[in-house]
């Protein structure tokens, strides 16, 4: 007997209209599951998020801070913030007044993050249960120009 399994996967691509931003990850999240953002950074911006929320805790964490030249990478876990991680290898990759597409691929450890097509970072798990983080939410000194989750 042979048993053939298939796996059909929806990809929901929204083109929002206004900050903050918020959208059901139908199914979760998944190895192999990626988030895109893409928009335009204000040219004034100082900071903006991209937020992998789990119910009430914040699996992961995006902070772009344009007055720290920096990526904040966090999570908050039973309303209490993790260890910032701000380490980027090759500097900032954003800019303000410049477009840009982020790009979030969940694999089974960690997030692996690029920008404008480069990567960037990982992002070890602190929410191990990966189904369970179902919602995006984006804030900040930007203008959203499409979302695929």
């Amino acid at each position: 007997l042979s048993l053939s399994l298939s796996l059909i996967l929806f990809v929901c691509v929204f083109s929002p209209q206004s900050l903050p931003y918020r959208a059901t990850i139908y199914g979760g999240l998944f190895p192999s599951k990626s988030i895109i953002v893409a928009g335009s950074v204000s040219p004034s911006a100082q900071r903006f998020h991209i937020n992998l929320k789990s119910g009430n805790d914040t699996a992961f964490h995006l902070n772009p801070r344009f007055d720290e030249n920096v990526i904040v990478r966090n999570s908050n876990l039973n309303m209490r913030w993790g260890s910032e991680e701000r380490h980027l290898p090759c500097g900032m990759p954003l800019m303000r007044g410049q477009p840009f597409t982020i790009w979030i691929q969940c694999e089974a450890h960690c997030f692996k993050v690029a920008v404008n097509g480069i990567h960037q970072f990982e992002y070890n798990h602190r929410i191990h249960n990966l189904l369970q983080i179902n919602l995006l939410e984006v804030d900040g000194d930007i203008t959203l120009a499409n979302i695929q989750a």
